[in-house]
């Protein structure tokens, strides 16, 4: 079932949505401070074209930087990220086939909104970290 729903979400909206964030995390290599918000974006891309299947969790070893990061995402990014996903989960959530893909854009929620110190992982193995 999972592939199934992955396939369906590629091709709806998860290659799109993927793009977005591949094109982001490439103008954050561009500017080369913000290499590691290029990496966050390049992991959420990747968890934007497969989602089912997958979670987020925290990294144990993710510190002081992880947090400054985040803030600086929140403030300049994360935001309007969460929002999106957001304002496009309850749109899909208003018909019976659109709520697993409405419930797959809550689910970004929280890496788009503080994608440093999280990883993404197969969720057979949600504690597993490096």
């Amino acid at each position: 079932m999972k592939t199934l729903l992955n396939l369906i979400w590629l091709v709806l909206s998860g290659f799109w949505l993927a793009l977005a964030y591949v094109l982001a995390g490439l103008i954050c290599f561009v500017l080369i401070i913000t290499i590691p918000f290029g990496i966050a974006s390049f992991r959420i891309a990747g968890y934007a074209l497969w989602p089912f299947g997958k979670t987020t969790v925290e990294r144990r070893d993710a510190g002081a930087g992880s947090l400054i990061g985040n803030v600086l995402w929140i403030l300049f990014a994360g935001w309007w990220l969460a929002l999106g996903h957001i304002v496009t989960g309850l749109a899909l959530c208003v018909t019976i086939i659109g709520i697993p893909f409405g419930i797959a854009n809550f689910k970004m929620i929280p890496i788009s909104l503080m994608p440093l110190g999280r990883e993404v992982v197969p969720t057979d193995r949600p504690f597993a970290t490096r």
